[in-house]
């Protein structure tokens, strides 16, 4: 009982330090999925750059859609087929408000593998790696989807920082502590931001991290203290040697898988993605500062030759 107290007040920390922005646009989004996913939609999650600026018109907004089942989800069994085998399948929409157009990125997850891509279950930090950072629950359909989606969002937390605390010094700031389980977390990726994305990230978050640590502290499996200091919270993690050991060894499992994973996601997007070549080449372009060009011969025939347009943007250092 107390354990389950300690993660609903995680949850209620997370809920507190990521407020959903009060914009009409948002909420023209939010509608809008609602309308199109019917009975099928159990929650709507915002996250990323516009989250932080508050306005969706900066930028692509990111949503997470979260629904009932993939196959009330999606308009062919195909799709919800590789939903259900390489979650989540991702969405593009424009729409007109107050005479702009608001673009927005949504991702397609079951409420059930948002509870397991959360927890220690999931081996990849793709899911609980995301939703440990800021997310605002921009709508949920009732009071206990609430609950169990900002219980989802507790574990993510947690499950960060038990997998990455291992592999991290044993005492530091609690920045440094976020900064370098995100570029673990990064790294179980291709990506096409800079080596600097992480600290950038924990830098304009500084005061959720270190809140979010505080609340999760007594919940970890490892032994952690947090100490305050002038310059910032500090951590100390007493974790014996054979388990940082077991924890590094993990970690170099997750990226390689991660590379694959990623390329496995990107070849979905072109069977799942309406426009997803090129909303690939404006993603991998807008991180990298690269000019990116899909060649007639790719969009004719992507399974073939998007293997060659790959390892040449790989080469250029457009994504890592």
């Amino acid at each position: 009982m107390k354990g389950d107290t300690a993660q609903r007040e995680l949850g209620a920390t997370i809920a507190a330090r990521a407020p959903t922005p009060q914009h009409p646009a948002l909420g023209r989004l939010v509608d809008s999925l609602r309308e199109k996913y019917g009975d099928c939609a159990v929650a709507v999650l915002f996250y990323g750059s516009c989250l932080r600026s508050g306005d969706p018109y900066d930028g692509l907004v990111d949503l997470y859609l979260i629904v009932e089942g993939y196959r009330c989800a999606n308009s062919g069994w195909l799709k919800a087929a590789w939903n259900w085998l390489l979650p989540p399948n991702v969405f593009y929409i424009e729409l007109p408000h107050d005479d702009r157009v608001l673009r927005c990125k949504y991702a397609v997850l079951s409420r059930d593998d948002l509870q397991k891509g959360t927890s220690q279950r999931w081996f990849h930090s793709y899911l609980w790696g995301r939703f440990s950072q800021p997310t605002a629950i921009a709508w949920c359909r009732d009071s206990d989807a609430r609950e169990r989606v900002q219980n989802a969002l507790a574990q993510a937390a947690l499950s960060f920082l038990n997998r990455v605390l291992p592999g991290l010094p044993a005492q530091g700031q609690v920045q440094a502590l976020w900064e370098g389980g995100l570029r673990l977390s990064y790294r179980a990726e291709l990506r096409a931001e800079g080596s600097t994305r992480a600290q950038q990230l924990t830098r304009a978050n500084l005061a959720y991290y270190q809140a979010v640590t505080r609340a999760a502290a007594p919940l970890l499996e490892h032994r952690v203290e947090i100490t305050p200091s002038p310059d910032g919270d500090r951590y100390r993690a007493d974790i014996a040697a054979p388990r940082r050991a077991f924890g590094r060894v993990g970690w170099a499992v997750r990226i390689a898988q991660g590379k694959l994973l990623s390329v496995a996601r990107l070849l979905k997007a072109l069977f799942t993605f309406d426009g997803g070549l090129d909303y690939i080449a404006w993603k991998l372009e807008r991180h990298s500062g690269v000019p990116v060009e899909i060649p007639d011969k790719v969009r004719r025939y992507p399974l073939i030759f998007v293997w060659g347009l790959f390892w040449k943007l790989y080469r250029r250092g457009v994504f890592r």
